[in-house]
């Protein structure tokens, strides 16, 4: 079951949200608000798997909310935003959005939206450690990656890049250094800078506080040269 919660600040469109969670049998709307600081504090004391979210609201947009509760947050609720604005798709796709529904849209399209956000929590709970992949949710898709083909990730302030063996176009997707590193094998994998993770099977050789992984030099920052020492050691 999807523990989700809505915010809105025109009360019609959170009846219409209700009501169509009502029949959909995988979500649990558990509250609805027109108050973003309600909203936030609910989401910083309760468990919240999806965010119902307008873009268009007073004080404060949809987007910026979003991106301060997943600052705070670390791991934020899937979102899916829904606005009478079609020029905000491309804001909603750059935050990783799960869809993006404009109003007024029908029973259907939501339940497509829905369904989606169903999809990519069951594929999160496959993707333990002792599963042979990651899933991660990128420009409005989500995608299955084997660990066995991950050759490193790069944080990029609030993004990740996936490189991966079997492409030259990375994943890049909106996700922390710490939510990511909960997703991956501490057996397999192993974070030697502030930007970095490797897999740790990749590791060609260390010199001077420098790795060299796959034909590229990744440097070793202070605090996890230990941790790194001490796995060659084990």
């Amino acid at each position: 079951m999807i523990r989700a919660i809505a915010l809105d600040d025109e009360p019609p469109a959170l009846r219409v949200l209700t009501h169509f969670c009502q029949q959909v049998d995988f979500i649990d709307l558990q509250q609805t608000f027109t108050r973003t600081d309600e909203a936030q504090q609910h989401i910083t004391q309760s468990e919240v798997d999806l965010l119902f979210l307008d873009i268009n609201m007073p004080f404060i947009s949809g987007t910026d909310f979003y991106r301060a509760i997943s600052a705070a947050e670390g791991t934020p609720p899937m979102v899916i935003f829904t606005t009478a604005y079609a020029e905000y798709a491309v804001e909603g796709f750059e935050l990783n959005a799960l869809d993006y529904l404009l109003k007024p849209f029908t029973f259907e399209r939501f339940l497509q939206a829905v369904t989606k956000a169903n999809d990519y929590s069951n594929w999160q709970q496959r993707s333990k450690p002792a599963d042979d992949y990651l899933y991660i949710r990128a420009d409005y898709t989500i995608y299955k990656i084997a660990y066995a083909d991950i050759l490193l990730i790069e944080g990029l302030d609030d993004y990740l890049k996936v490189h991966l063996a079997s492409t030259n176009h990375p994943i890049v997707a909106r996700l922390t250094m710490k939510a990511i590193l909960e997703k991956l094998s501490d057996d397999q994998f192993i974070r030697v800078h502030r930007s970095f993770i490797v897999p740790f099977k990749r590791i060609e050789g260390i010199r001077n506080k420098t790795i060299r992984l796959a034909d590229r030099d990744v440097p070793i920052g202070a605090s996890y040269e230990a941790a790194l020492l001490n796995r060659f050691r084990s």
